[in-house]
């Protein structure tokens, strides 16, 4: 296409210019072709619609507001800008200022809209942004946080993707916004410490007490904030104009959503994903018997699976997807929070809220199946005890070593647990997300008590109890290299609906080392039945 040649482009009549790299560390000359040279390359673009109503184009609310008459800018205006905000917030305070210099030139109709920190859907919280904001909510859920960033004066707002999209989509419509430029934010943001604050607590996290204003912060070695140094200039007490963006939203019916609410829902669907970390798939959180409970795989799915230690319901997502299932993190474990001593009314709400009608229990999830379908054996027709620990031989003293056993599992590598849980480190990618699992809050210390009460005689003998009083049907699965003990096997001998599959070669861990013969043992189609 030649310059000024219009064909193909007759039925184009909005343009949306999201162009860019948002990216910290750049150089200026690679910040500025990704968001100044590309800005230049779609206002020539858009000089070619004939039909054109507008070209809107999405700045940013610590940039916007620029003064065209500046460009072009001198060699010295852009060397000082460049070295005071670094390159990527320069080349967007130059971009802003190019776009309306350029289309004024070429008589392109223009609209900036200045969004602060875009977070998640308003009602879903998806989003794929992990950058900014989203890396302080990282860090507030690893417990990696040591201090709270800023003051009650530190505003960083944020806008949810809904809303940002539909008051974008709005703009070209109303002949009022040509030529204007509108900040898109909640002024109801709180202040950036309490924000934090707020997401830790509903992460079931002690927020830091500590307090660091920004311009300590701007003094401090990079080794020891963790953050870049341009993400610091975003550490402000500044506010926005903001009132045409309200006005307009107003006159078009358009509500911003509860500002808190979109957070945690957003919050939520962050670590529900492991920060972009996650494999594809259905993950969320959800509340049941009051607690923050963690679920992956089909939401209605009534087959559902309890993992064991020190492992996490990531490590079953395969026999999930097969089984047609869903995996759950007991209280305490994995992702989920509480702790064992909310199991009860966790496990009655898990059957009578969320319909789970065969429980699959792998190793200390086969404890929690037990006792959930003793309690409810109405609604719960039938268990699948994975490696139950309490039917097999007893866990070695070492087990009840419960401040080195927390120490250990804390600090183990996926490797090395994968050795010591599989025989084998090849698996150790698996085990990424159990052994993250374990470094945050006292998920360690859970699985570490839990490990000792499994070694305990009573306890083995009350769930060996539980299992005999059980009236459904009961459907154990062991690994040949893990069997039952001979006490388990006339235990289960003396239940009319039980029976036993045994997956060869297999060990403690059959999901990891053996996940399809596991799914086809669960599903009902095991290799190896023995009555």
């Amino acid at each position: 296409m030649v310059q000024g040649d219009t064909a193909g482009w007759e039925s184009v009549t909005e343009i949306y210019n999201c162009a860019g790299a948002y990216r910290f560390g750049m150089r200026p000359e690679e910040a500025r072709r990704a968001n100044v040279d590309s800005v230049r390359a779609i206002v020539a673009l858009a000089a070619r619609a004939p039909r054109l109503r507008r070209l809107v184009h999405v700045s940013g609310y610590r940039v916007g507001g620029q003064d065209p008459a500046s460009v072009p800018w001198s060699d010295e205006h852009r060397r000082r800008t460049y070295s005071a905000l670094g390159a990527y917030e320069a080349s967007k305070v130059e971009a802003d200022a190019v776009l309306q210099a350029e289309a004024d030139a070429l008589g392109v109709p223009w609209t900036i809209v200045n969004p602060s920190t875009v977070i998640g859907d308003s009602t879903t919280g998806e989003s794929d942004q992990y950058l900014g904001l989203a890396s302080s909510v990282r860090d507030v859920w690893q417990g990696t946080l040591a201090a709270l960033p800023g003051t009650s004066a530190t505003f960083v707002p944020v806008v949810t993707a809904d809303h940002f999209a539909r008051f974008t989509a709005l703009l070209p419509s109303d002949a009022s916004t040509e030529r204007a430029s509108y900040w898109v934010l909640d002024d109801r943001t709180p202040a950036l410490p309490d924000l934090l604050a707020l997401v830790a607590r509903h992460y079931g996290a002690k927020p830091p007490r500590a307090r660091v204003p920004a311009p300590l912060l701007k003094l401090l070695p990079r080794r020891l904030t963790k953050a870049d140094p341009e993400t610091l200039t975003f550490l402000s007490s500044d506010r926005y104009p903001t009132a045409p963006a309200v006005e307009f939203a107003a006159r078009h019916g358009l509500a911003m959503p509860d500002t808190a609410d979109s957070v945690l829902r957003w919050a939520d669907h962050l670590a529900a994903h492991r920060f972009g970390e996650a494999p594809a798939g259905e993950r969320w959180f959800t509340r049941l018997g009051g607690v923050r409970t963690f679920q992956i795989g089909e939401a209605e799915a009534s087959t559902v699976l309890l993992p064991g230690l020190p492992v996490n319901a990531d490590t079953w997502a395969p026999v999930s997807e097969a089984v047609g299932a869903r995996v759950v993190d007991l209280p305490g474990l994995g992702m989920s929070g509480g702790g064992p001593g909310d199991w009860p009314k966790w496990s009655s709400a898990l059957v009578a809220e969320a319909g789970a009608r065969h429980l699959v229990g792998h190793s200390i999830g086969a404890a929690a199946a037990v006792e959930a379908a003793a309690a409810h054996p109405d609604p719960v027709d039938r268990i699948t005890l994975v490696a139950p620990f309490f039917l097999q031989a007893p866990a070695p003293p070492s087990a009840g070593w419960k401040p080195l056993v927390r120490r250990y599992l804390r600090n183990v590598d996926a490797g090395a647990l994968a050795q010591r849980l599989t025989g084998d480190a090849a698996h150790a990618e698996v085990l990424e997300a159990s052994v993250a699992d374990l470094r945050r809050g006292d998920v360690a210390g859970t699985a570490a008590r839990l490990l000792a009460e499994s070694a305990e005689p009573g306890r083995r003998a009350e769930l060996q109890g539980a299992l005999a009083r059980y009236p459904g049907k009961v459907h154990v699965i062991v690994g040949s290299d893990d069997p039952l003990t001979v006490e388990a096997m006339a235990l289960l001998d003396g239940l009319p609906q039980a029976d036993v599959s045994v997956i060869a070669g297999a060990g403690h861990h059959p999901q990891l080392t053996h996940p399809m013969e596991t799914a086809h043992a669960i599903a009902g189609g095991a290799p190896d039945r023995v009555a």
